[in-house]
């Protein structure tokens, strides 16, 4: 096997080694500190529903949060942001540790404390995982994604096992202890690496702007959105398992906070596996054939969870849960990554994020009450049901296949030198290209615009619209709008190397002497005579 096809290809970069290792210190302190509230809940509350809102408390925040995460990585320096996330918990543990420790948490107060570490969480992710890209290269990227998902399933397979153990022999408080001491070595690991950014001259995007621009570039990017919907659907059906996890120990196996530690860890043993086992299965299924997988696995497993009594059948079940979690969720992350280009990465992750972790949310919430009403036993059949339909779904929304696009900046525009003096915030700017088309290339022609208006679009353009002149039929025009100057070189420079092939099929279509003219105007608007008379300032044409 070659390096770079190598699993462990992305070790061989020391800033990803240091940070990945560092990384495990901080996902096994947060286990453990998720078992430690899960289980203390159980002890102050008798509400089946507010056991079940532990984990919706910590993943509500993703799923509000995380796009304007998403932007704060994409238009602000990703370690600093990193690590006023990492200051952030660990602060919120050491008071939650304290809270413990002297008997004052109340049920409403826990789920407070752990709605703050979803929102550092919600904080932290979208930079993290778009830092990866910066940590190693393109070609080492879905290695490192997989990496990233075994590092985080190593501490699942035995950290809720001793996280039960630390619970039932020492308490909850000393479970919050662990994870406010865990978040040392990924501060550490931050502090050391100095990443180099590429400088970008233009203006940062205003956060306002920068949400839009992700939401526009998702909405236009058709493969991005069958993920993203494909990943809530997982996450709304999967969320029974782990949410009504205590519940499965508590009630129907007849265990207590250690039994419930070493289901976890059987889940997470799974997802060990399934990580292994996911770049195997990419050699000879589709995408889509083990995202179905993933689905009806899933699905079998939360069945058998719901009648078996027995430790054994549970846990055996749980690692297959396990495996079909991490196949569907990495799938999902690595298509996201190898689909957007860097400008963007962090917010169509932190989309991804906010539906996925919003179906978690949301289903958590969902079954608890369903659980309380009807049993938990009944609450996982039904999600059993509705992962098999999410299967089905594929039928319709199936997963674009696993592939790497060459997303680099096409670095093709220069900014010209203009007549007039504009500023930045100058604007509206009006784009207009004329193209001489020969009436047998119309039809290919309109297809190449036709991906041509969604790349603009995608990348900011605005009243996109295509003409054609009555009076010279061969004369073709092509207009959008952007609101400023600089939002105009700014969408020049999104496009990617993958987006080049569509403009030279246009240019090579196109049967002028010359290259296609652009005209680059800037709207303004007419005042009357009377008006003019009557400004007593000069007016601002910037």
């Amino acid at each position: 096997m070659t390096d770079r096809k190598s699993p462990l290809a992305p070790f061989k970069h020391e800033t990803f080694r240091t940070i990945w290792i560092a990384s495990l210190s901080s996902n096994f302190g947060s286990l453990i500190q998720a078992v430690g509230a899960a289980w203390m809940m159980t002890t102050i509350s008798n509400s089946v529903d507010m056991v079940a809102l532990v984990q919706a408390s910590t993943a509500l925040p993703i799923m509000l949060f995380s796009l304007l995460s998403g932007a704060l990585a994409d238009n602000f320096n990703r370690r600093r942001v990193m690590l006023i996330a990492q200051f952030f918990m660990v602060s919120i543990s050491v008071l939650l540790t304290v809270c413990a420790y002297f008997g004052l948490i109340t049920p409403w107060l826990l789920l407070t404390f752990t709605f703050l570490l979803g929102c550092g969480t919600a904080l932290n992710n979208p930079s993290w995982q778009a830092s990866v890209g910066d940590m190693v290269p393109r070609d080492d990227l879905p290695a490192a994604v997989a990496l990233n998902s075994m590092g985080f399933n190593i501490t699942r397979s035995v950290g809720p096992a001793i996280g039960g153990l630390i619970v039932a022999v020492a308490g909850a408080a000393a479970a919050f202890a662990v994870n406010a001491v865990s978040y040392l070595a990924l501060i550490f690991a931050l502090l050391r690496w100095q990443p180099k950014y590429d400088p970008n001259p233009l203006p940062r995007e205003t956060l306002g702007r920068a949400v839009s621009a992700g939401l526009r570039y998702v909405a236009m990017s058709p493969n991005i959105g069958k993920v993203i919907f494909r990943g809530f659907v997982f996450g709304l059906s999967a969320s029974a398992v782990l949410a009504l996890l205590p519940l499965v120990a508590r009630d129907l196996v007849g265990g207590g906070p250690l039994v419930y530690g070493t289901m976890l860890g059987s889940f997470g043993i799974g997802a060990i596996g399934g990580a292994l086992l996911s770049a195997r299965l990419r050699e000879f299924l589709s995408s889509e054939s083990i995202v179905r997988i993933a689905f009806a696995g899933f699905a079998i497993s939360a069945a058998i969870a719901a009648l078996s009594r027995n430790v054994w059948p549970t846990n055996a079940a749980l690692l297959s849960a396990g495996a079909c979690w991490v196949l569907a969720l990495s799938l999902f992350n690595v298509t996201v990554q190898l689909s957007t280009p860097r400008w963007v990465v962090g917010r169509a992750l932190s989309l991804y994020q906010t539906t996925t972790f919003g179906g978690i949310a949301g289903g958590s919430w969902i079954w608890g009450l369903a659980a309380a009403e009807y049993g938990a036993d009944k609450a996982l059949l039904a999600s059993s049901a509705v992962m098999l339909f999410g299967a089905v779904i594929g039928l319709r929304y199936a997963l674009p296949e696993f592939k790497t696009l060459n997303l680099d900046p096409l670095n093709r525009f220069s900014e010209p030198l203009l007549a007039l003096d504009l500023k930045p915030r100058s604007g509206p700017i009006v784009i207009m290209i004329d193209y001489i088309i020969a009436e047998e290339d119309v039809p290919e022609f309109l297809a190449a615009m036709a991906a041509r208006r969604r790349v603009r679009i995608r990348d900011g353009a605005g009243h996109w619209a295509l003409m054609r002149d009555l009076e010279n039929p061969e004369i073709w025009t092509e207009s959008y709008h952007t609101p400023t100057w600089v939002e105009y070189v700014r969408h020049n420079q999104r496009r990617t190397q993958a987006d080049a092939a569509i403009g030279d099929r246009i240019r090579e279509l196109h049967r002028g002497v010359t290259d296609p003219r652009v005209h680059r105007m800037i709207e303004r608007q007419t005042i009357l005579p009377h008006d003019i008379a009557a400004h007593k300032t000069p007016i601002d044409m910037s």
